[in-house]
């Protein structure tokens, strides 16, 4: 009998399409090949992802043409947590397909590094070419020389150290004394580092026990798949990840860790290399597309048992999971802000379960969903709650900035925080200053006229960037020259107003001319390796003083660093957005605990001009309990997260118009909804009404939304509403209204 094979063509059209194996291929197309199919007049390429045991049309099925032999297959279990993807988040199977290989995999393009061996085929006959020729080739005879102290090695080696060209390796070659050999050999991203061997610190009770825990987990002893570790920052969360794979790699698993940031990766990755050596991997943006295939590869081929990386990380083709971290899981960098809109720590849990692992989510402020889910007990809670080594929390001061405090030059470094760096530099202790907006002042505005610089491809100002002399969009990244003169009434009259990381490292390069300062933010670290050098310069003590975003507040740990000033802590307070106050919460706590991880204790300041709202006054108390009960309650009554879920509907277009019939009549499709408790608002701009020439406008939706309601929506979406003119997505699980 025929075998049918269902296809997943690489177009967005969001549906299968069944083919025929041919004979020659019935024993290499598996479930997640990546085939060659005709389609219409044309080849494409797509991905198996079944074999149905029948079909309506099988008297008109095409063949499967061949297989892309340069891409590897999806492994089955990472096709069905596509397909789960899909479903969750009401995209097309196919981007949720897509995501599950990096592109340098799926392209195809890149492949295997080879290297050219030399070797002595013959050692007595090299001996006697070397000793009784009587050749007066004396570059042959280096080259003998070398191979002898050396059996193989690579051309270009064997050239350099003989000191010869190529054709004294040719001579030898044709006289078959010596053989060459076209060898695979890995990029190594780790190159050049040296890792030293470390020794596993003793474990304090609070970690004893939540290792005890986590084994058990691991052992099915308990009846949670999935473990929120709540720890303070400085607790020790790490070595808990480390003894956890531990016992993961004694079970004979694999291990996948997600940290949420790339500058957060070089650190963690030495750490678990110190401890496991080459059974690490690494998986990040930064790494060259041959890197990341050649990293792909050693996972696929079961070459190294645990992963370290970003987002994409959590998909390594590993077949014998037995361990997903989520270190940092309340971090918005988990959430994909493109099809599939997928949240990585949500993903990381069901993966876990799918497969028979354990997820551990790791936090010193977890998001109010996963302490939810602790409280409910659907995942099991471990708590560190004092640091290693019985080193105290940071002290943590608020500087009132309202009224005289908050003029001048004050505003962003105030009397007592500047007292406070000349102390630490007096000692030489270190300094983190952060401030969660890069670029140098965020609004141009002429004093004459009233002008103000606005994107002219989006509804925001543009942000001066004085260093470069030009003005840029944030959202879109168009960039312009800054003005002179204004563009309206041509008057000089120009002001720039706001702060950014540029500005406040212009303004601390006079407050403090002998320190040596440095500035870390998406401005400066442009290029592979600067977030290392400048953390690895600051963990040397050669820069005094650190500035930037909020790249600075996830995780990372430098003993020496002693003061922690945050300037204009409320920023994001006032964001028309649910989630403002919890993610300014968030914020503070994990940046003030930067400071005092060492043995000196630390100390921050927090200027601020609402130094009363219950967020800056729980970070100050280091009391993420205390948030929780305050905020829970609020959005339980606006059936906000994480009672209840939160999807929302985004069109865009270039016409507003066209795009505001569409949305109205998705609207009333919408409605039947409200019969299940389902709160809709109305059709809305969105707070940022336009970006990169597009109108946005938005419907929110609340309440418990089930699969049921997805599919409803996916079908909305892709067929009934289908439109080539306005773009529509789902947002399930948004993280915020914008």
């Amino acid at each position: 009998m025929d075998k049918i094979a269902k296809v997943l063509v690489d177009l967005s059209l969001n549906k299968h399409f069944d083919y025929l194996v041919p004979p020659h291929l019935l024993q290499s197309v598996s479930i997640g090949s990546h085939v060659i199919v005709p389609f219409k007049s044309r080849s494409i390429e797509g991905f198996v992802v079944s074999f149905p045991a029948s079909t309506f049309y099988r008297d008109k099925l095409k063949e499967i043409y061949s297989l892309c032999d340069k891409t590897p297959t999806i492994p089955e279990n990472l096709i069905e947590l596509g397909a789960w993807m899909a479903s969750y988040y009401c995209c097309s199977k196919e981007h949720a397909i897509r995501s599950l290989l990096p592109g340098a995999v799926r392209s195809g393009r890149i492949s295997k590094k080879s290297i050219l061996y030399i070797y002595i085929i013959d050692t007595q006959k090299a001996t006697e070419f070397l000793f009784h020729s009587k050749s007066k080739s004396e570059a042959q005879k280096e080259v003998i020389k070398t191979l002898l102290q050396r059996p193989d090695m690579p051309l270009s080696t064997l050239k350099k150290i003989a000191g010869v060209s190529d054709s004294a390796v040719t001579s030898l070659l044709k006289k078959n004394i010596i053989g060459k050999e076209s060898r695979h050999v890995d990029r190594d991203p780790f190159m050049n580092e040296i890792i030293l061997d470390s020794e596993a610190p003793t474990l304090t009770s609070e970690q004893t026990e939540a290792v005890r825990v986590i084994t058990d987990m691991l052992d099915k002893k308990e009846k949670q798949t999935t473990a929120l570790l709540f720890g303070v920052t400085g607790s020790g969360k790490t070595e808990v990840y480390l003894r956890a794979i531990d016992e993961t790699l004694k079970k004979g698993k694999d291990s996948i860790v997600l940290v949420p940031e790339i500058a957060l990766t070089p650190q963690t990755t030495e750490r678990f290399r110190a401890r496991f050596g080459d059974m690490v991997s690494v998986l990040h943006s930064a790494l060259s597309d041959g890197e990341r295939f050649d990293e792909w590869m050693k996972i696929y081929e079961d070459r190294v048992k645990i992963v370290v990386g970003a987002r994409s990380a959590l998909f390594a083709p590993f077949k014998n999971l037995g361990l997903i971290v989520v270190d940092e899981e309340h971090e918005n960098s988990y959430k994909q802000d493109e099809a599939p809109r997928y949240h990585a720590r949500d993903v990381a849990v069901m993966r876990a379960h799918r497969e028979g692992a354990v997820a551990i989510l790791g936090s010193a402020t977890p998001s109010m969903e996963s302490y939810y889910n602790a409280q409910s007990g659907k995942y099991k809670l471990l708590k560190l709650a004092k640091r290693i080594d019985s080193r105290v929390m940071p002290k943590v001061l608020t500087v009132d900035m309202r009224g005289d405090a908050g003029n001048g030059t004050n505003a962003m470094f105030s009397k007592e925080l500047v007292e406070a760096v000349y102390h630490r530099l007096s000692k030489n202790e270190q300094t983190i200053i952060f401030l969660n907006r890069r670029g140098f002042a965020t609004h141009m505005l002429c004093l004459s006229c009233g002008y103000s610089a606005t994107c002219r491809n989006c509804s925001i100002d543009y942000t001066y960037h004085k260093s470069k002399d030009y003005l840029s969009c944030h959202m879109c990244g168009d960039i312009i020259e800054a003005h002179k003169n204004c563009p309206e009434c041509k008057a000089p009259n120009i002001k720039y107003s706001g702060v950014g990381t540029e500005k406040i490292e212009a303004v601390a390069q006079k407050l403090f001319p002998h320190a040596k300062i440095a500035r870390m933010d998406s401005d400066t670290m442009t290029h592979k390796g600067a977030y290392e050098k400048v953390l690895t310069d600051f963990r040397k003590g050669k820069i005094d003083i650190l500035i930037g975003t909020q790249m600075l507040a996830k995780g990372l740990d430098f003993p020496n660093v002693t003061l922690v000033g945050i300037i204009n802590a409320d920023m994001g307070l006032h964001i028309p957005d649910f989630r403002a106050s919890e993610r300014t919460f968030q914020l503070l706590t994990q940046v003030a605990g930067r400071a005092g991880r060492g043995e000196t204790p630390g100390e921050v300041f927090i200027q601020t001009y609402t130094p009363t709202h219950e967020a800056i006054q729980c970070a100050v108390n280091h009391d993420f309990e205390r948030y929780y009960a305050y905020e829970l309650p609020n959005r339980e009554e606006l059936d906000y997260p994480p009672k209840s879920h939160l999807a929302i509907i985004r069109f865009s277009s270039v016409s507003e118009s066209a795009l505001i019939e569409l949305a109205e009549r998705f609207c009333v499709r919408l409605e039947v909804l409200r019969n299940d408790k389902i709160r809709i608002s109305p059709l809305a701009p969105s707070v940022m009404p336009k970006i990169k020439n597009k109108f946005r406008y938005s419907i929110v939706m609340r309440g418990n939304i089930t699969y049921k309601h997805k599919s409803f929506i996916q079908d909305l979406i892709f067929k009934e509403f289908k439109s080539k003119e306005v773009s529509i997505v789902a947002d399930i699980d948004a993280l915020n209204l914008l």
